[in-house]
């Protein structure tokens, strides 16, 4: 991507929280790494002209990213993302030699490699608390061996702080190379919507059959949007911020794949008072004139494949949706992911929300001394068929191996499942560090 704009690179990317918030701010994200094929799929149809590298980082050198990128050695202004960290059970050791808290390193590996004028750590809040913040500390002290510094005190952040209908904090890290101003944590105090203006003015999804099938359906049941709501239409060119506007139907309801309830759990979820928790399911009500709780991910398919359940509409006795997830998390509605309930979800629930991404990418515009424009280029949106492929086909798709789930490596299953990983892999090792998807 030939561009003037400050760039940045979004490493552990899923399907792009954080590359959207950077880009309403003004950045190009030019390249993502995010080994899960399935989320990489989306993250390419929403993002066209980003390369996305689908491959484990510890595989992946500065140069492989430059050269996806195609930015040859030009500044990288930027590189952000969280790490997944996972070892925090051993006392008495460095945290950071646990083999589990190996993708940190790694993302230190990357800074150190691209030598970026700025990074953003973004972690979990638990990071800051008990024995884990001798683990955040032997971060921090890994950054400065690299040459870059931490903008001290490290900041919790809450998403209702930036605009988001959801209680979510996350630990961020803002961190400067020597020589650079240090950028200053986003203040708050934006006004907090509630959970009605995010989503009531969505049509029902029970009212149309054909979300039985498919999670989308032109429509014209749309009520009138809150001011919050209307910023995620992107009916008013403003709403775009100074992101890259895409070619979308405004009447196309999206992530919207009906589930279905028992009569006797219908009931349950109508009894159940806004603000509480239904006791035989434990799913929370959302309240009408408050802010959801955190939306979660549940695991991966690597991890047995649990959903984290959905909360319950405020006013309709069901689960919510994908799409009304995502508004509560800040996504607007030309923004796509994986039509399958399970993976939307978790999409959703493991990504940084769009507004506080973008109030923390403004902080680092401003430490760059940039002064973001409004682009004018109108994007085409990707492949539709990059939001239905299951794990085989993303695999397949992208050339790469069929992650195991851990249920087939405890099974006969694991014999059939490598047989499919070894007719899927063309060759031992990567051949082209792009890793543009092979023809379908």
């Amino acid at each position: 991507m030939t561009t003037k704009r400050p760039i940045g690179v979004d490493l552990f990317s899923g399907v792009g929280g954080m590359s959207l918030g950077f880009e309403q701010a003004g950045f190009d994200v030019v390249a993502a790494v995010e080994i899960d094929p399935v989320h990489a799929a989306v993250h390419a149809f929403n993002f066209p002209g980003c390369a996305v590298l689908p491959r484990p980082i510890s595989q992946l050198s500065g140069k492989d990213i430059r050269r996806a990128a195609g930015i040859g050695k030009r500044r990288v202004d930027v590189v952000f993302g969280g790490p997944p960290c996972q070892g925090f059970s051993l006392m008495g050791q460095r945290m950071l030699d646990d083999p589990r808290n190996s993708l940190v390193l790694e993302f230190v590996r990357v800074v150190k490699e691209l030598k970026p004028s700025y990074f953003v750590f973004e972690n979990v809040k638990g990071l800051t608390q008990g024995k884990h913040r001798a683990f955040l500390d032997e971060s921090i002290a890994a950054f400065a061996q690299i040459g870059y510094s931490v903008t001290l005190p490290w900041r919790v952040l809450n998403a209702t702080d930036y605009g988001v209908p959801q209680d979510r904090e996350r630990l961020i890290l803002l961190g400067h190379r020597k020589g650079r101003p240090a950028p200053v944590y986003p203040s708050s105090g934006t006004l907090v919507p509630t959970c009605r203006d995010a989503i009531a003015d969505l049509p029902d999804a029970d009212t149309f059959e054909v979300l039985w099938t498919t999670d989308e359906v032109r429509t014209d049941k749309w009520g009138t949007p809150s001011g919050y709501a209307l910023a995620l239409r992107c009916l008013d060119p403003k709403s775009w911020a100074f992101g890259y506007r895409r070619k979308w139907d405004p009447s196309l309801l999206t992530g919207s794949l009906r589930t279905e309830h028992t009569t006797i759990s219908r009931r349950r979820f109508a009894e159940t008072r806004p603000g509480e928790t239904e006791p035989i399911s434990r799913f929370f009500k959302l309240p009408e004139d408050g802010v959801s709780n955190t939306l979660r991910a549940g695991t991966d398919s690597a991890r047995g494949a649990f959903t984290s359940p959905r909360p319950i509409h405020y006013r309709l006795p069901r689960c919510i949706t994908v799409r009304e997830m995502a508004r509560l998390h800040g996504f607007p509605d030309w923004f796509r992911f994986h039509e399958t309930k399970w993976h939307g979800a978790r999409q959703i629930g493991n990504a940084v929300p769009p507004p506080m991404a973008r109030a923390i990418a403004s902080s680092i515009v401003r430490a760059l001394g940039a002064t973001p424009k409004r682009p004018t280029r109108v994007l085409d949106l990707g492949d539709p068929k990059l939001l239905r492929m299951d794990l085989s086909a993303a695999s397949r798709y992208w050339d790469v191996p069929v992650p195991l789930r851990r249920r087939d490596r405890k099974s006969g299953a694991v014999k059939r499942r490598q047989s499919e990983i070894e007719a899927l892999r063309v060759v031992e090792k990567f051949p082209d560090p792009i890793c543009q998807p092979i023809s379908a």
